[in-house]
């Protein structure tokens, strides 16, 4: 039980560091933070499975970060074993399957982008590479009253309720949530979510054919019956979660070296432990 424990920790923090752009490159290049999220991927709670799959698309969000990524020993592998395990969940089975294929495409991009310049320019819109994917879609959702840690973690749990939400990335500067759906999944569900919190209201934001943005109410009479996601377990209390705030991820457990250290321990633990 303490040994699991110390996974979600583990797991948990390193996926917040890892959603502040700033340190995807240092996670990345420490010599323990990769392997342990490796590990990860082959942990037998869903829970852990699922937040290293958070964490790793965040990390492959940079585009720096890809090819090592690639390499790295059981990365791949360990994706593919995701994606074809049959008690995996069909959310977790979707983003394995999405960052697979990014990771699958570095090395490829700069030759693709030399010949289609404009299909590039459209592919920088998008929250990642995969948004293409025909089995998923992104929805940018505009969140009135996103203003703390504590409207974070309502929201969270709201979005971690609907079956079909893949992942989500919040952007509490401008109180916006970057949430990747299923493609039969309607955006509606997650204004009905959102506003099901009482202390929140959602709306989409939409791109106009200008290039602009526009910002579409959902309808108060337009609420959608939402479907549980009882496949996937919640994700840590933020009270239990070593970091509470987005914007502070790094400095709740000190200076990025300091972070870094941490998870090379903690991944040298992992390792001793998870050779069962």
């Amino acid at each position: 039980m303490s040994a699991e424990m110390d996974a979600l920790t583990v797991v948990n923090q390193l996926r917040d560091l890892a959603a502040d752009p700033l340190n995807r490159r240092a996670i990345v290049e420490d010599q323990g933070c990769l392997p342990g999220l490796i590990l990860f991927l082959d942990h037998p709670n869903p829970q852990v499975v699922y937040s290293a799959l958070l964490a790793v698309r965040y990390l492959a969000e940079c585009r720096a970060n890809r090819e090592k990524m690639k390499a790295e020993l059981g990365m791949m592998l360990s994706l593919q074993n995701v994606m074809q395990k049959s008690t995996s969940p069909g959310e977790t089975k979707l983003l394995a399957s999405e960052i697979y294929e990014i990771l699958q495409s570095a090395g490829k991009e700069e030759a693709e982008q030399a010949e289609a310049a404009a299909a590039s320019c459209k592919r920088k819109a998008h929250f990642f590479l995969g948004s293409n994917n025909k089995r998923a879609k992104t929805v940018v959702l505009h969140i009135d009253g996103l203003d703390d840690p504590t409207r974070r973690s309502l929201c969270e749990e709201a979005l971690l309720k609907i079956r079909g939400v893949i992942s989500f990335t919040f952007q509490m500067a401008v109180k916006r949530c970057v949430v990747r759906i299923r493609s039969d999944l309607k955006a509606e569900a997650l204004g009905t979510a959102i506003n099901s919190t009482k202390v929140m209201t959602a709306q989409q934001v939409v791109k106009t054919d200008d290039g602009g943005e526009l910002m579409v109410p959902f309808q108060e009479d337009s609420a959608v019956l939402v479907e549980e996601n009882t496949d996937i377990p919640d994700y840590l209390p933020e009270e239990e979660s070593p970091s509470q705030e987005q914007d502070k991820a790094v400095t709740r457990v000190g200076s990025i070296t300091d972070g870094m250290g941490w998870l090379s321990t903690a991944a040298n633990f992992l390792t001793r432990s998870f050779y069962w």
